[in-house]
């Protein structure tokens, strides 16, 4: 069996101990490869620029908070130390940090919809982890996010 995965920087490519020299070079370029594809796909396009972060979240808005979850910016900012992102809801603005820019997909919105839920609800009461639950990966993106702060010992939680 062959198998691949990233450690830090790091690619690991494990390889049966049978294989020919030319056999692992094949497979570990074929590894590559499927790595490469598999993180490209599970990116989200929001993270290339404010303008595609500002698209997601109405379409976000749109699917999870009956439209009515609407900033006035939103956009990219330097690593934030104790947070993945924040919202001032009196003036609509949200700030998502950089370090999230190469997570899945499926975590940046969840990460949004916390944002936009936030201008719905301010605090973290029982009528805004309502809200945000209505976004079906939220328990799955908060433990990916744990996981990362606890892996990188960032310290930054996930409230609830």
């Amino acid at each position: 069996m062959v198998s691949a995965y990233r450690e830090g920087d790091t690619v690991v490519v494990l390889l049966p101990a049978r294989m020919s020299k030319g056999e692992e070079e094949h497979w570990v370029a074929e590894m590559l490869s499927r790595l490469q594809r598999s993180e490209t796909r599970r990116r989200s396009p929001a993270r290339t620029s404010d303008a595609a972060l500002l698209t997601r979240c109405e379409e976000l808005s749109g699917r999870y908070l009956d439209n009515d979850a609407e900033p006035t910016s939103v956009r990219w900012v330097p690593p934030m130390r104790t947070r993945w992102a924040s919202c001032t809801p009196t003036e609509g603005t949200i700030r998502v940090s950089e370090r999230l820019r190469d997570v899945p997909s499926w975590v940046l919105d969840y990460v949004l919809v916390h944002e936009l839920a936030h201008l719905r609800v301010p605090g973290h009461g029982k009528d805004f982890w309502e809200l945000v639950h209505r976004y079906p990966k939220s328990e799955r993106a908060m433990g990916y996010l744990e996981g990362i702060s606890a892996a990188a010992g960032l310290g930054i939680g996930v409230e609830e």
